[in-house]
């Protein structure tokens, strides 16, 4: 990826992207759900460095309207997609302090959505980074979040973390 080409212009080449359409989201659609690090190492309190010391209502609110949209998407067949932090102790993230390591409950899905290790329709990606796209490359040269959108025919892809945002194969959104 050359500097000057942003992670997004990147995502572009390898999924067409038309700015010009609206987003419709509708049963018909070819829609996908990416669930962005909703781990205990982030939303449980006490659960390590990076988790809340004490209760925080966005946090709560965050893990439950992404437990809700994951059942809705399973029950409807369509796909998930969970990137999960997931660190080697002996590779600092800076700079953050050490934090989700592999084998550690901080790198598990919250217990809300635990679930999704036995759904048919969920892939579990476990990431190394802070940005889920860079994650997923593979030596190969081959990218897992790519790879799934192209198998799942997925037209509108939902995001959800600290904010929802739908990215529609056409657009952007974030509300």
């Amino acid at each position: 990826m050359a500097n000057h080409e942003t992670i997004f212009d990147q995502l572009k080449k390898q999924i067409p992207v038309d700015e010009e359409e609206p987003l419709i989201l509708n049963r018909d659609s070819s829609v996908g759900l990416v669930i962005v690090d909703v781990v205990n190492g982030f939303c449980t309190i006490g659960s390590g460095n990076m988790a809340p010391t004490k209760h925080n209502e966005q946090i709560s609110k965050m893990v439950e309207e992404s437990a809700k949209l994951a059942r809705e998407f399973c029950d409807r067949k369509w796909p998930v997609l969970a990137f999960i932090d997931s660190h080697h102790p002996d590779i600092p993230e800076r700079p953050y302090p050490p934090h989700c390591i592999i084998g550690t409950e901080e790198s598990e899905l919250v217990p809300a959505l635990k679930w999704l290790e036995s759904e048919d329709c969920a892939t579990l990606r476990r990431k190394d980074c802070i940005n889920g796209f860079v994650g997923s490359m593979e030596s190969d040269g081959s990218n897992v979040f790519v790879d799934w959108v192209k198998e799942k025919q997925i037209k509108v892809v939902s995001f959800s973390f600290d904010k929802m945002l739908s990215f529609d194969v056409e657009q952007v959104y974030c509300f």
